[in-house]
């Protein structure tokens, strides 16, 4: 899905005077996973809120979590587990409209 990309500081990315428009699917991704619910106004239902759920006794609640808010914003889950390390894997890109 294309979107306004974002730098590193989380502002708009502009590059000679303009903004820049890119495949945004992996920033989305992120700020699903980071977000609380109820940050996205109109979509209150979105968010998983990762910063709570870091010493959650069970970690297939956090990769629940994560399937149904990508499956609520329109992505089709591939993939989605840990990997050895404890990082996040995930395959899920945007169902074609």
């Amino acid at each position: 899905m294309n979107d306004f990309k974002l730098d590193e500081t989380g502002d708009l990315l502009i590059v000679n005077g303009d903004f820049v428009v890119t495949d945004a699917t992996l920033q989305h991704q992120e700020h699903i996973i980071l977000a609380q619910k109820g940050e996205y106004k109109e979509y209150p239902e979105i968010g998983v809120g990762i910063s709570n759920m870091l010493n959650d006794e069970n970690p297939r609640d956090v990769i629940t979590q994560i399937r149904r808010n990508f499956q609520y914003d329109g992505m089709e889950v591939k993939q989605l587990d840990f990997n050895q390390a404890g990082d996040i894997i995930v395959d899920a890109p945007y169902k074609e409209v």
